[in-house]
């Protein structure tokens, strides 16, 4: 709950409130499409001092209930509504915030976030709300309830303790105190990031080894090549530059994006988080987030971690060992890898051991093939269908948006918002818009935007995705459809509103999508022929999938442990830096040596957003497999159970607890059995 209330994942409410400056594009009736070509600096400054006024109201509502009159109607439900008319907007001004081409009106978004954000701290420690649903819990109703109306009251009374509402008056003005700088040092270590605009120029016989419609895109008029930090520029130019130092250059260029900036913000932050954690009674900011976690406490985290690390690290050492024997071939005295050397190697295995030419199985994934093909699968499995709407207003050219219908009823929006451009957020994610909720004049339709920097298609050739972009893609549509499939009556326990080690199980599970043959065969075509992605290539690449799946596995627990050292075990008021610990823990757990002078986790933005969570994306893992093993069973184009798991997963929200929601879904206990099988172990 704590992170459900202060998430950007809330719905705008409509009610007898909003009486004011209905001509405001961010103030829109209910379900109708938003007009984000009509938004303007005023708006957003005008919505968000309207909006701050309407909760203020529904407070002054909620408090003026009398303590004997409560029913969850008239305290929970409106409760829910304030929430959801805060966060709607904050939703949509965050969107813009890390979207929005326009340099000015970005800029407005994200103070008005800042603004927004301090505010729902106030609002989260407002005592007269506590009292409230505390004075509603008591009640002869409130110990009678079932079902997610009872969760409901369970999760906010917890969300309450952790806001620190068992202190005293003064101490919860202190706790807003570290809350509202929490807000602001996150928000300006993520802009950081965004407006990183390094790059690194390349001569012709650096870049020798790339393909000619990625030099042409990136040519300039001293003869030169521009390679930018982001996914569509750096991921090629790893794999396939012949340049040992120019891979090098770009590969430390890239781990010190915004190091300038954050690494003092992430020093602050974590000073904060300590504060606020010792406030609460907590040993550590880890042991204080993770406390309505599934795990519940760090040391649970650190043994799992510890124990998959165990098991994963043979894996991860024998695909080290064949990359350096590939090495070898080139430079017989090489005894090590480095860390820029390493898709440079896994890709001249691909080629060589496996038969798998990336460049040539790209051709098979042009980019609205892509989307086609994934629209369709989720057709099948959840017996819905997609039009594009024509015309839409939308915040930038080239962003699509699609009705996701069921018969001839709208049930769901998506935005797709897919290849890169100046200042544009950097990597891939779904941005919730509008939650769905149960509202007077029916459902809201829950609103998505999937974010991402797919290459874009040149004058001579269509826009193309390697294998990995079609496996990221289907990861972030698993996230759009846990999101938009949501039917819970209550905003707050709607969509992707559930815990860190949960939200990523649909996501993750929506990866296996991408290694089908069945499922590839709806849109896996050569762009020239039309030739359906052939068997033989298909089992190639099947035949490699855990090539390096140790080392990526390893990869992610790293990243995971070094969030959870930083929250559990590194003291921010000591003479240690965030870079110290990086460096300890790399030469504990990595299988490469530190680069020095880089400093990753300056762009790490998972230790805003996820802090103390990122080891959720390994434990929604060993979930995400065990699902998918009743698909692999039952066939992953089954309808029946793809409604099943639509009815019984995806649809929940956070309306059953989360380990029930996986047992009925298997009919059993889970284990990872699955899971360790998916990594070749």
């Amino acid at each position: 709950m704590k992170k459900i209330l202060y998430s950007l994942t809330f719905a705008l409410c409509f009610t007898n409130f909003q009486t004011k400056s209905m001509d405001n594009a961010l103030l829109f009736k209910e379900n109708d499409l938003i007009q984000f070509d009509k938004f303007t600096a005023l708006q957003v400054e005008s919505a968000t001092q309207l909006v701050m006024e309407d909760v203020k109201k529904y407070i002054a509502e909620i408090a003026a209930v009398d303590n004997s009159k409560r029913t969850f109607e008239n305290t929970m439900v409106r409760y829910d509504d304030m929430q959801q008319r805060l966060s709607s907007l904050t939703n949509i001004i965050y969107l813009m915030a890390y979207t929005h081409p326009d340099d000015s009106l970005r800029e407005v978004c994200q103070k008005n976030i800042e603004v927004l954000s301090k505010f729902n701290n106030e609002v989260n420690l407002n005592e007269e709300l506590y009292k409230a649903v505390k004075a509603y819990s008591t009640t002869n109703e409130a110990k009678k309830l079932t079902g997610y109306k009872k969760k409901a009251l369970e999760d906010m009374l917890i969300f309450y303790h952790l806001q620190g509402f068992d202190l005293s008056a003064d101490k919860r003005k202190e706790l807003k105190v570290i809350l509202d700088s929490i807000s602001t040092l996150s928000l300006q270590f993520s802009a950081n990031i965004a407006a990183c605009k390094d790059y690194l120029e390349v001569t012709e016989d650096e870049i020798k080894g790339l393909p000619e419609d990625y030099k042409k895109a990136r040519l300039q008029e001293n003869g030169k090549y521009k390679i930018e930090l982001n996914h569509p520029s750096v991921v090629p130019f790893m794999e396939l530059s012949e340049s040992d130092d120019a891979r090098k250059r770009l590969s430390i260029l890239y781990s010190n994006r915004a190091a300038d900036k954050n690494l003092d913000i992430l020093q602050a932050v974590l000073k904060e988080r300590k504060k606020c954690a010792r406030l609460l009674g907590y040993a550590s900011a880890a042991d204080y987030i993770i406390a309505d976690n599934m795990a519940k406490n760090a040391a649970t985290v650190w043994d799992f971690e510890n124990s998959l690390y165990n098991k994963i690290k043979p894996k991860a050492l024998k695909d080290y060992q064949q990359l350096l024997d590939r090495k070898k071939l080139d430079n017989p005295e090489a005894t090590k890898i480095n860390p820029w050397e390493t898709a440079y190697l896994r890709n001249k295995v691909l080629k060589e051991q496996y038969n798998v030419d990336r460049q040539l199985v790209k051709q098979y994934f042009e980019v609205n093939n892509v989307i086609q093909g994934i629209l369709t699968i989720c057709k099948t499995l959840y017996q819905v269908s997609f039009e594009e709407v024509q015309g839409a207003s939308v915040w930038a050219p080239g962003v699509k948006l699609f009705e996701m219908k069921e018969g001839t009823k709208v049930v769901g929006r998506i935005y797709l918002d897919l290849y890169p451009r100046p200042d544009k957020y950097s990597h891939f994610a779904c941005f919730g818009m509008i939650n769905g909720k149960k509202t007077t004049n029916g459902y809201q339709i829950p609103t998505a935007a999937l974010v991402c920097n797919f290459p874009q298609a040149t004058a001579d050739m269509p826009g193309f995705m390697s294998h990995d972009d079609v496996e990221t893609f289907f990861h972030e549509f698993g996230h759009m459809m846990h999101f938009v499939m949501s039917r819970s009556d209550l905003s707050f326990q709607a969509g992707i509103s559930n815990t860190h080690e949960f939200v990523e199980v649909p996501s993750q599970m929506f990866e296996n999508w991408a290694w089908n043959y069945q499922s590839l065969c709806l849109f896996a075509k050569h762009y020239k022929t039309g030739e359906v992605l052939p068997k033989a290539l298909y089992d190639k690449m099947l035949s490699a999938r855990n090539l390096c799946s140790g080392m990526d596995a390893l990869r992610q627990l790293q990243y995971g442990m070094l969030d959870l050292t930083y929250h559990d075990k590194y003291d921010p008021d000591g003479t240690q830096t965030t870079t110290d610990a990086m460096i300890e823990l790399n030469n504990k757990v990595s299988l490469f040596e530190y680069v020095p002078g880089t400093h990753m986790q300056a762009s790490f933005d998972h230790l805003m957003g996820y802090g103390a969570g990122y080891y959720g994306y390994m434990w929604s893992k060993v979930y995400a497999e065990d699902l998918f093993s009743v698909f692999e069973k039952e066939g992953v184009l089954n309808p029946s159970t793809g409604l099943k798991y639509k009815n019984e997963v995806i649809s929940k929200g956070s309306t059953v607890n989360e380990m029930d929601i996986v047992k009925k879904f298997l009919g059993r206990e889970p284990n990872q059995d699955a899971f360790f099988k998916s990594l070749g172990l």
